[in-house]
């Protein structure tokens, strides 16, 4: 099984030199996640029009924006609280954003069952990150699961790139795999708690 955290490492390896420009720069961490989040929007509008290639370049750049904005925090220093939080909140955002566009492209194109997808894949996508962080603000580690935000993104950008039955499998397949990795966490989560059952008294 491949190990993410390696794969993480590696790539940080190769997006130092840029990080060093974007600190030279003067550039702030909040400043690249927010032009992530002005990219993913502008990208989503993209795809809402039917320029499905175009949107999913922008979301490559957008989501070089999110690896970097964290590499730039811990360079320079200026790791926040609210630097995590609005970086989360941000994720949230760009996913709604395509995924509301994709449903606006498929209304378009009257495919009322590729809509329902398009919407599994959103609250699957939201749920599985929801769950995470409902865990780890319970103090409880939950990074399981099969397709996290990284593999999600991945598979997008694939799917607005070859457009036609690709994307359809991809939004497809982002339905089906979101909603059992969310499925996974809550498993997870049972499992490390007990099934909500109360401690044994020693």
């Amino acid at each position: 099984m491949i190990d993410k955290s390696v794969i993480k490492e590696r790539f940080r390896g190769l997006t130092s030199p840029v990080v060093d420009i974007l600190d030279s720069l003067g550039v702030t961490p909040l400043g690249v996640t927010f032009a992530g989040l002005a990219l993913s929007v502008l990208g989503a509008l993209f795809v809402g029009t039917g320029k499905l290639v175009s949107g999913g370049v922008i979301l490559i750049v957008a989501s070089l924006c999110d690896m970097l904005d964290g590499s730039l925090a811990r360079k320079t220093g200026k790791t926040s609280l609210f630097g995590a939080f609005f970086d989360s909140s941000a994720d949230r955002i760009s996913e709604f954003a395509y995924f509301a566009a994709l449903s606006f492209y498929y209304s378009g194109r009257g495919s009322d069952i590729m809509i329902f997808f398009t919407l599994a894949a959103l609250i699957g996508s939201f749920m599985t990150s929801y769950s995470r962080a409902r865990a780890e603000g319970l103090g409880l580690e939950c990074s399981v699961g099969i397709l996290e935000r990284p593999e999600r993104i991945v598979l997008l950008v694939v799917g607005l790139l070859f457009g036609g039955r690709i994307l359809d499998a991809v939004v497809v397949l982002l339905a089906i795999l979101s909603i059992y990795t969310f499925i996974q966490r809550v498993m997870h989560v049972r499992n490390i708690t007990g099934g909500g059952q109360p401690p044994e008294e020693v």
